[in-house]
């Protein structure tokens, strides 16, 4: 499941008391995506996809603009054209 704490500036899914993390800044009104991190014995399931994309969907909600410095995230942006409006 998938949590956002917005006053730490996170996403977050927990699997198996593991935690897989998105992180960003906000100034104003852009969010800037600094990590993505899932632990080595859950990647390849989509999670990295399904925090960035949760992301970019809260972004688009509430008008915010997205720069990907995160390498990931990066991809995920070029390789989704849906999102391409958002990019800052």
């Amino acid at each position: 499941m998938i949590e956002h704490n917005e006053a730490g500036r996170q996403i977050t899914w927990t699997e198996n008391g593991q935690t897989c993390v998105l992180d960003y800044d906000l100034s104003g009104s852009l969010m800037t995506i600094t990590r993505t991190w899932v632990p080595e014995q859950f990647r390849g399931r989509g999670i990295a996809a399904q925090l960035t994309r949760f992301a970019l969907d809260t972004a688009r909600t509430r008008g915010w603009k997205v720069h990907p410095v995160c390498s990931y995230a990066d991809r995920f942006m070029q390789g989704h054209p849906e999102y391409q409006d958002l990019l800052a």
